[in-house]
């Protein structure tokens, strides 16, 4: 696993122009000079450089008596900086002026001048998306669109894709391990039904975290399935969820993106929560994902 450094370009100024004027005098009159104006200043339009820091993930996964998968480095590539500012809203100023008018027989008077200005209209927020999915617990067993059961964006995050997540097929999850098509033999056997993810930004911009639930036939399954997630990496504590396991990758340098990794299930589901920053990740910040995630599957809401 390794992380690649960039570094934003420096900004190119673009230099202004200078000019200058000269009045050549008339026959029989003074010589009159127009000075030069004053220089204009350079204007400076720094070039807006965007970063993305990639995201790879490895996973060893061992089964007991049914078949031996090692399962590493599924690489996945996601953007971060600053997102796309939305076009702000412009305003139509009105403005209306009466004309002036002059008598020839009397002193002249300019006519009153009437300015309207039509203030700006207040700023209209952006509708916040209502999900039609449908879920419900009962027990260890969770119903419905798995897509439900993802850790809840929250608020001033942006998702990256469909706000609701996606499902994972057969494809996509074979394409998550260098095994291929071994990966959905040990995942059958384990009575796998079904997956989902989401990624999204947190509200400082600070962190990506990308949450990916995979469905079972039943509790003890999806438990197998969790404690033999691992990963080649140190291992961290995970506090508030008992039932997880974590690992982090520090970068060697604060500029480079750091990661970290907590696996746990509940239930009939598998979760794994994953996140990424900028410098050394914080152990605290997995620690809370896992345990709002775990809270969420075990209560549905």
């Amino acid at each position: 696993m390794s992380a690649h450094d960039h570094v934003p370009p420096a900004a190119d100024p673009a230099q202004g122009s200078e000019s200058g004027h000269s009045a050549e005098p008339g026959p029989g009159t003074e010589t009159a000079t127009t000075p030069d104006p004053a220089p204009a200043s350079p204007a400076t339009a720094p070039d807006a450089a965007g970063r993305k820091l990639p995201r790879a993930v490895g996973v060893a996964l061992a089964t007991a008596g049914l078949l031996a998968v090692t399962a590493t480095s599924a690489a996945v590539t996601v953007a971060v900086g600053k997102p796309e500012s939305r076009p702000a809203v412009a305003a139509t100023a009105g403005r209306a002026v009466a004309p002036a008018s002059a008598s020839p027989t009397a002193s002249p008077s300019a006519s009153a001048t009437a300015t309207a200005t039509t203030p700006p209209p207040a700023p209209v927020p952006a509708p916040t998306p209502t999900s039609t999915l449908q879920g419900s617990v009962s027990g260890a067993r969770h119903d419905g669109d798995l897509r439900y059961f993802l850790l809840p964006i929250p608020a001033g995050g942006e998702s990256y894709g469909p706000a609701d997540g996606m499902p994972l097929t057969d494809e996509e999850m074979i394409e998550q391990f260098d095994d291929g098509a071994d990966i959905m033999r040990v995942l059958r056997t384990l009575g796998y039904k079904d997956a989902a993810t989401r990624t999204y930004r947190t509200a400082d911009g600070k962190a990506e975290v990308t949450v990916t639930l995979l469905r079972f036939t039943s509790a003890t399954q999806a438990e197998f399935f969790a404690k033999n997630d691992t990963r080649d990496l140190p291992a961290i504590e995970i506090t508030g969820d008992p039932a997880a396991h974590g690992y982090i990758d520090k970068p060697k340098h604060q500029a480079y993106t750091g990661s970290m990794t907590g696996i746990s299930s509940q239930g009939d589901v598998q979760y794994t929560v994953d996140v990424e920053v900028k410098g050394a990740p914080d152990k605290a910040l997995l620690s809370e994902l896992m345990k709002r995630q775990r809270d969420w599957l075990t209560s549905g809401r």
